[in-house]
C-alpha cells in the first residue's frame, strides 16, 4: 500500500468511526429527546363536565402493601378511584418539576395547590417576618400549580386573634396585593377558602348569616385574580349554603366538599349529616357555576377514595 493510499484509508475510518460517534449521539439524543417529551406530555381532564370532581392529596394514602407510594402513585389511585384530578394540598412537600412530572407520568391533573403551613405562616399576623413566609409559601404553591398545569391556589388569610378587625384586615390585604403580579403572570387565581377563622362571620352567632364579608373582602382587590374557593360545608353551620353560592356568583370559583350535621354539630361524609343538598345543586345551576369540587373528607385507599367519588356524584347529581 502506497503513501496516498493509506491516508486515504486512515481518513475513511476516521470519518467511519466520526459518522458511527455522531449516529450514536444522534440517537441518543433522539432518545432523550423522546424521553423529555414524555415526561412534558400535556394532561387534560375530561372535557364537556360541568363540574370536575377531585380529591386532596392528602386523603390519598402514602402507604401501599407496605410500599411508600410516589406522588406518580397515589395520583395514579385518584384516577382509578373515578375522580377527574386533585387538588394538591400538600404542595410545600413538592418542587414544580416533581409536580409536573408526576402529573405527566400519571396521567391524572392537578387543578390547584395548597400549602397547610397557611395556618402556621399567617398573612394576618403582627410579625412581618412570618407574613413575608406566609407570602413566600403561596408563591410557591403557585408555582406548583402552574407547573402542573392547574389554575389556582387555596389560601387561608389568617385569623382574628392576629389583632383588630381592622388590622388583620388591612395585613392580609396587602400581603394578597403583593402577589397579584406573580398570580397574573402564571395565570394562577388566589381562591380564600371560607374557615373557621373568625373572620368575615359571627363565629359564636348562630345562623342564618349571609356572606357579606367575604364578598366584601374579595371585591376589595377588583382583580380578576381573587375569588373564592367556597367549602360548603364550613358554613352550613351560619348559613345556607343555596343562598350563600347565589351572593357569591362569578366569585365561587371552585368547591370544597364535605358534610356537615347542625343537629349533632359535627363534620360527616359526603351526603350525610343535614346539608341541604338539594339547594345547593339549584344554586349552582342558578350560577351557571362549571368547576372543580374537591372532597376534604377522611381518605384511603382505592375502596375509600371509589366510595367517596360516588358520595360526590350523588350529592351533585353527576
Amino acid at each position: 500500500m502506497n503513501t496516498s493510499t493509506a491516508k486515504r484509508s486512515a481518513v475513511t475510518r476516521r470519518g467511519f468511526m466520526a459518522a458511527g460517534a455522531a449516529s450514536v449521539a444522534g440517537a441518543a439524543t433522539v432518545c432523550s429527546q423522546a424521553r423529555a417529551a414524555e415526561k412534558c406530555a400535556v394532561v387534560e381532564p375530561p372535557t364537556g363536565k360541568r363540574i370536575l370532581l377531585s380529591c386532596k392529596l392528602g386523603m390519598i394514602t402514602k402507604k401501599e402493601g407496605g410500599k411508600n407510594l410516589s406522588l406518580t402513585e397515589r395520583l395514579s389511585l385518584a384516577g382509578k378511584a373515578g375522580f377527574d384530578g386533585v387538588d394538591l394540598d400538600q404542595a410545600g412537600e413538592y418542587t414544580p418539576q416533581q409536580a409536573r412530572d408526576a402529573v405527566a407520568e400519571s396521567g391524572v391533573f392537578v387543578h390547584n395547590a395548597i400549602n397547610h403551613a397557611h395556618w402556621q405562616d399567617r398573612l394576618t399576623s403582627p410579625d412581618e417576618k412570618v407574613r413575608a413566609k406566609g407570602r413566600a409559601n403561596i408563591e410557591h404553591c403557585m408555582r406548583v400549580s402552574h407547573a402542573a398545569g392547574g389554575s389556582g391556589v387555596l389560601i387561608v388569610v389568617g385569623h382574628a386573634r392576629d389583632g383588630k378587625p381592622d388590622e388583620v384586615d388591612k395585613r392580609c390585604q396587602e400581603e394578597i396585593k403583593k402577589l397579584l403580579p406573580l398570580a397574573a403572570a402564571l395565570g394562577q387565581m388566589i381562591l380564600v377558602e371560607n374557615v373557621w377563622n373568625q373572620m368575615y362571620y359571627e363565629h359564636n352567632s348562630p345562623p342564618e348569616q349571609t356572606p357579606e364579608g367575604f364578598i366584601k373582602f374579595v371585591d376589595s382587590f377588583n382583580s380578576p385574580w381573587v375569588g373564592m374557593y367556597y367549602d360548603i360545608g364550613n358554613h352550613w353551620k351560619y348559613g345556607q349554603p343555596g343562598d350563600w353560592i347565589r351572593a357569591f356568583g362569578r366569585r365561587c370559583v371552585k368547591l370544597d366538599v364535605k358534610g356537615f350535621s347542625r343537629a349533632k354539630n359535627k363534620f360527616t361524609d359526603i351526603g350525610e349529616g343535614d346539608l341541604p343538598w338539594e339547594q345547593v345543586r339549584k344554586a349552582l345551576n342558578d350560577i351557571g357555576f362549571t368547576g372543580w369540587a374537591t372532597a376534604e373528607v377522611g381518605g384511603g385507599g382505592l375502596e375509600r377514595l371509589t366510595k367517596v367519588c360516588n358520595q360526590m356524584k350523588k350529592a351533585f347529581g353527576v
